[in-house]
């Protein structure tokens, strides 16, 4: 498959472009292919009949140190090559992405398909370290996959899906002196012409006419303007609206940051990455729905431009905020966002961002939580439960309106000194930025955007590409 994630943008600002990135080589065979092979078994008991049926024996068990608990694999030799014993209950995605990542690359690996054909492919593909510009490159050899089974459907469509999360993750890891708005801006563009769809850019002079005074303030303290970038696909059937945070690097602005806090702060545009790449797998999926994409981008820096805490910005719409903390300036690129897309009246809208840090207080480091109000709240948890991505419905707590009071202007975006329910008055802040009947939901990813420590599940160490797959799996159930 070999298949390039990120075409050599031609406007790329630096004169190194990203990455190509290439996958696994997948091939779906009737039968097992010639020895030698990997061969991938799912070990949840030392009585599966899938042991017996290979020949594997309790003492074998014993003699190689193979366990049946989560995360353990072991190898086994075998007269066609290796056994590949995949400890633990799990699922069929987190069983082939364990296996993907354990299996040498010397010989082929194997998967016996049956019904699972999709869910293996996904694994298989996700499971791929996420390829960086900025090490010396090895000479690896791609990993060969078989997989016993003919559903080439479900080949085309996850690898689709798989090419637009790890450019996601691709481009999320980058570093902001590389990734700033202009540059997202045009890296959306290229990536825009491969998938077919529609794309605005509207530059600092464009922003200040469409009135988006929420972006206009977060990015005015950066020597780097910010973007909003409009991204459009009409497949037919029903229209739904995507807005992304894209903040390329938060400072904290002049209510700054300490110094370990700061660190990990390039992630913070994982928002717009998530919607530009469901929107583009979407497109070339060909699915039958429209899709407005939003991305609003900024860079949040401190200078003598920049917005100060207790200044008021007059977001699109005409709603002005008293910005009492330049560092929850998420919310602010948001709002013109969101109001953006409110005046096109789409049948639903969701936003996505790493909002809050109360979030990963609130849900540990892989859950994302979700607000909002409308049918598509259950369509979102439906889609998530599908493609197996973690979410957790949070209330809009009426208790926590008042929080946002404020006497100089229709409202503030923070209350200083409360530290109670962030994450959900960050989403109480959105709200008052769409329709009050709009069918509306805003995911903070700010928990599972970016996996610290060992890769888990179909999530590499870095940035993981999280909703992406939700965001695909919504658009076929509106």
């Amino acid at each position: 498959m070999n298949s390039q994630i990120v075409d050599r943008a031609r406007s790329w600002p630096d004169t190194n472009p990203p990455t190509l990135v290439d996958m696994h080589n997948i091939e779906l065979l009737s039968q097992l292919p010639t020895a030698p092979y990997q061969l991938a078994i799912p070990f949840e008991t030392e009585d599966s009949p899938q042991l017996e049926q290979h020949g594997v024996t309790k003492e074998d068990l014993a003699a190689f140190k193979a366990e049946p608990k989560k995360g353990n694999v072991a190898r086994l030799a075998h007269k066609d090559g290796v056994l590949l014993l995949v400890g633990g209950k799990q699922s069929v995605r987190d069983f082939a992405a364990n296996a993907t990542r354990a299996a040498s690359t010397s010989i082929p690996l194997v998967f016996e398909g049956g019904e699972s054909v999709s869910e293996i492919i996904e694994g298989v593909l996700l499971a791929t370290a996420t390829p960086t510009r900025y090490k010396t490159p090895k000479d690896e050899k791609a990993l060969e996959v078989k997989i016993i089974g003919s559903d080439t459907a479900a080949l085309e469509v996850q690898t689709i899906v798989a090419e637009e999360i790890l450019a996601a993750r691709e481009i999320i890891n980058m570093p902001a002196n590389d990734l700033y708005p202009e540059a997202l801006a045009a890296l959306a563009a290229e990536r825009a012409k491969t998938a077919g769809v529609e794309i605005e850019i509207w530059d600092e002079k464009r922003l200040e006419k469409e009135n988006c005074g929420g972006i206009l303030g977060v990015g005015k303290g950066s020597t780097r303007p910010p973007r909003l970038v409009k991204l459009s696909y009409r497949g037919g059937g029903k229209h739904l609206g995507l807005a992304g945070k894209g903040i390329t690097f938060d400072t904290g602005g002049l209510s700054l940051k300490p110094a370990d806090s700061m660190v990990g702060m390039k992630y913070d545009m994982a928002g717009a990455a998530t919607v530009m790449a469901a929107t583009m797998a979407i497109a070339r999926l060909k699915l039958k729905v429209d899709i407005t994409t939003v991305m609003c981008i900024a860079e949040n820096m401190p200078s003598g431009q920049a917005t100060r805490p207790g200044d008021v910005v007059k977001i699109r719409g005409g709603k002005t905020v008293e910005v009492l903390n330049t560092d929850a300036e998420g919310r602010l690129v948001l709002a013109d966002g969101l109001r953006v897309l409110s005046e096109l009246k789409p049948d639903h809208i969701v936003d996505v961002a790493t909002l809050t840090g109360a979030a990963t207080i609130a849900l540990g480091k892989r859950y994302s939580g979700l607000m909002g109000h409308g049918p598509v709240v259950e369509k979102v948890l439906e889609a998530a439960k599908q493609s197996e991505e973690l979410v957790w419905h949070m209330p809009l707590a009426e208790e926590l309106r008042s929080t946002l009071d404020s006497e100089l202007a229709d409202m503030t975006n923070v209350k200083i000194g409360n530290r109670a329910g962030g994450m959900i008055v960050g989403g109480l802040f959105l709200e008052k930025f769409v329709d009050e009947d709009a069918s509306w939901a805003h995911l903070d990813i700010a928990s599972a955007a970016n996996n610290d420590g060992a890769p888990y599940s179909v999530y590499p160490s870095g940035a993981t590409g999280v909703m992406v797959r939700t965001l695909v799996n919504l658009a076929g159930l509106i």
